[in-house]
């Protein structure tokens, strides 16, 4: 993979991230009946919009990339990358079981990144991927 690619900082994927659960979120109130799917949906293949950004990403100007080839993650990268997540948002309709293991789960990845020399979180390890700046 070149050298030259800057991995991204904590700060900004925390915010890309967040901005992606905001999307999800209004998707869930706006359409009640199937925003919740489409919310899902969302999560699970987002990373592999827009050459490798989802919408999150693409406002912060960051995008994810195989480890191996330097390429643009894939649709099915998105999907093994952020399955954490969203069987958290699955889990999330049980009360308190739910919301107790979403936020385990979250703050999982965040140690996980933070304690990483290439901010990779779990979904990274397992998609074999990385995010960056560009």
């Amino acid at each position: 993979m070149p050298g030259d690619i800057a991995k991204a900082s904590l700060l900004l994927r925390v915010i890309a991230k967040l901005l992606d659960f905001i999307i999800i979120a209004t998707a869930i109130k706006a359409v009640p009946q199937v925003g919740y799917f489409a919310g899902l949906v969302y999560l699970l293949i987002s990373d592999g919009l827009f050459d490798g950004r989802s919408l999150g990403k693409k406002v912060m100007r960051l995008r994810v990339i195989s480890q191996e080839a330097g390429t643009p993650g894939t649709f099915r990268d998105s999907i093994v990358r952020n399955i954490t997540f969203a069987f958290s948002l699955i889990l999330y309709k049980i009360p308190l079981l739910g919301w107790f293991f979403v936020l385990l789960a979250l703050v999982l990845e965040f140690l996980l990144m933070l304690g990483n020399d290439e901010g990779m979180r779990l979904g990274d390890d397992l998609a074999n991927t990385r995010v960056v700046e560009g």
